[in-house]
């Protein structure tokens, strides 16, 4: 049976390290790092996201503001409050939580964001930094993956990597951090053709592509590593329960280890744009950076004397 990864805890271990390093900051920079999100409409799923990231915030002493907007808001309302936020030096990170009411365009929202202050790694800026092996800040899922990966098999460089889903808040950022970790990556996609077959190439599979249950045991190599970046609700009332897009019970029997959902890769997430927010007020205020890295932390410039 495959060893279950444990995101809680390496979460909470990343969430002491963050708070160990805010009160430094705290007492002898007089720097409270300050995460600004906003939450536009009434998503029940997005207003749970929104409570927990500030509650985790706040916990680890930084100082969390949650903007509450009307589904109707105007598009031009919210870019006013995002440029508010960017001209405001007590906020050092800006959220916007997705998705967003359909009369909002998210591309100009995101656009909108400072890069400096853009904890999610969407920016345009970030990505291609990102990409280009700067030191752009990274999208906070990708991180949480690498970082989980690093901690459960130590060195990653050689390993073939296979990322089920391409999108640009998964499967790309994360295709260009194992890069950084000289993994071999292959992106698998909707269009890829004999997919299992790819995905049986990997000792590391991540699944990001949003079907509950897409990845069966036969699907796995003996031994791989599995990380499920999927989250879907399913059932109603006391029925309703959260699953991944990997089907567990077959996948365990095959697989060397296996993140559960939930308790995998979701507290990494939270855990992750903390860490960003952190890297954000220290770089705004030109003061040194965490020195807590881990293998996939973008607050450190990529220098290989290889290709």
């Amino acid at each position: 049976m495959a060893t279950l990864i444990d995101g809680k805890t390496q979460a909470r271990e990343l969430r002491d390290a963050v708070a160990g390093e805010v009160q430094r900051l705290t007492h002898t920079q007089d720097v409270v790092p300050g995460l600004a999100v906003i939450l536009v409409g009434e998503d029940p799923a997005s207003q749970v996201y929104v409570r927990r990231k500030g509650q985790h915030a706040r916990e680890v002493g930084m100082r969390s503001v949650e903007h509450t907007l009307s589904a109707s808001t105007p598009q031009r309302e919210l870019l006013a409050l995002i440029a508010e936020l960017n001209a405001d030096p007590g906020v050092h990170g800006i959220l916007v939580q997705l998705p967003l009411p359909t009369h909002i365009d998210p591309e100009a929202v995101i656009h909108a964001i400072d890069p400096a202050k853009d904890v999610d790694g969407f920016h345009p800026l970030n990505v291609g930094s990102l990409a280009a092996g700067g030191k752009g800040l990274a999208p906070c899922t990708p991180l949480g993956c690498v970082r989980l990966l690093a901690s459960h098999l130590g060195e990653l460089a050689g390993r073939h990597a296979v990322i089920l889903g391409r999108s640009r808040i998964v499967g790309r950022p994360l295709a260009s951090l194992l890069l950084r970790e000289d993994c071999t990556v292959t992106v698998a996609h909707s269009r890829t053709v004999n997919l299992a077959k790819v995905c049986r190439q990997a000792d590391i599979l991540v699944a990001a592509v949003g079907q509950p249950g897409l990845v069966q045991g036969d699907w796995v190599k003996a031994g791989a590593t599995v990380i499920d970046v999927g989250i879907t609700r399913l059932g109603d009332g006391e029925e309703r329960r959260l699953v991944g897009d990997v089907d567990a019970a077959s996948v365990s029997r095959v697989a060397g280890a296996l993140t559960p959902v939930p308790g995998g890769v979701g507290p990494m997430t939270i855990a992750c744009l903390l860490h960003n927010t952190l890297i954000a007020a220290c770089r705004q205020h030109g003061l040194p950076e965490p020195s807590a890295a881990s293998p996939a932390d973008t607050s450190q410039p990529l220098v290989h004397p290889h290709a």
